[in-house]
């Protein structure tokens, strides 16, 4: 049993993007996502059918499942679930914490990086849960990024490694790497970050944790490429795809691929689909060798990382970080997590 548990802190609540677990629950699901965006039916549609292919169920809300089970076991506080989109809603989670007598908690939010959907909507999920609650709910306390923590970092790595293992040999030492993370409109990213950070706290954050994998790996060279992109078609998104990348690598010659989605903590559709189905039937289609490394969630190193973030938050220790050093001697990660520092330049769009 670890030691990250203070009486100052009741409570940990795990706050995630949430996802269907039936058929029945997908179309509501992705009204929620995309409520007040103004996105056309037929995107949905095909998005819908994406969540269709697999019965109608992410994976998300099991593997979050099971990643709260670990981190029970690490910790000494009671330990909650909330989701952005889909049940069990952060709304409903928070109202069950006032009625259990909790009074000041942590939020571990399931994503490592800053920006929009990635960071600042999860502050904008917990003042919404709160102020639906009233008076009685407690305080939340964001829990920093961790894209850079040496845990997050082995757990990819080791990912990639066995995912690579699994290729013939012939091919092993010639795959490329192929970091991959969720597309975001080029604005809303140009505009994350900090007033005098210089904006792009999303995408830096995303190369940054790519290239500390690569260079756990020993890898002398890296592709970083997006996914996921649902935006219409005249707002520039980050690019490129990895579709589109996968055609450029074939191009030049390369013979085979592992694709690690370093942007995603755990399994859900856009994995499944995006990779597994869609750039894995690519890359068959050109005759290229293909691999998805795993997500860092299912390693048991990091409920043992939320274990330290929360030690690490309550009793004052030491952030633990791979990262670049700044010029006051912080790393690039070892800060509180800001309540407006990736306010952007516009919402994106972000249905499934």
């Amino acid at each position: 049993m670890s030691n990250a548990s203070v009486s100052e802190f009741d409570a940990l609540l795990v706050l995630s993007f949430g996802g269907p677990e039936g058929p029945a629950d997908v179309r509501p699901f992705l009204e929620n996502v995309v409520r007040g965006r103004g996105v056309p039916p037929e995107r949905l549609d095909a998005v819908e059918e994406h969540y269709q292919h697999f019965g109608g169920v992410s994976p998300l809300n099991a593997r979050n499942r099971e990643i709260i089970a670990a981190v029970r076991e690490r910790i000494d506080v009671p330990v909650y679930f909330g989701n952005r989109n889909w049940h069990p809603m952060v709304e409903e989670t928070v109202a069950e914490m006032a009625r259990d007598g909790v009074r000041r908690a942590l939020v571990f939010a399931t994503s490592a990086y800053g920006g929009y959907s990635a960071c600042r909507q999860y502050h904008e999920d917990i003042a919404r849960a709160r102020k639906a609650v009233g008076d009685g709910a407690p305080e939340l306390v964001k829990i920093r990024l961790f894209f850079d923590h040496p845990l997050f970092v082995a757990a990819n790595a080791d990912a990639v490694r066995a995912a690579r293992a699994t290729l013939p040999a012939d091919l092993r030492d010639a795959a490329r790497i192929v970091f991959t993370a969720h597309s975001v409109p080029v604005a809303a990213d140009a505009a994350a970050g900090p007033p005098g950070d210089g904006g792009h706290r999303y995408s830096r954050q995303v190369a940054e944790a790519a290239r500390l994998v690569a260079a756990e790996l020993g890898a002398e060279e890296h592709d970083v490429v997006w996914q996921s992109r649902s935006g219409p078609p005249q707002v520039p998104w980050l690019e490129p795809d990895i579709v589109d990348h996968i055609d450029a690598l074939h191009a030049r010659g390369v013979r085979a691929v592992v694709v690690a989605p370093i942007g995603f903590v755990s399994d859900h559709v856009e994995v499944i689909w995006d990779l597994d189905t869609e750039a894995r039937e690519r890359a068959e289609e050109l005759g290229m060798g293909f691999v998805r490394a795993g997500t860092a969630g299912p390693d048991p190193r990091f409920a043992d990382m939320v274990a330290e973030l929360v030690a690490e938050h309550l009793h004052d220790a030491a952030p633990r970080s791979l990262g670049a050093v700044a010029a006051d001697g912080s790393t690039v990660n070892g800060v509180p997590c800001a309540v407006d520092c990736c306010r952007p330049a516009q919402r994106p769009v972000r249905p499934g």
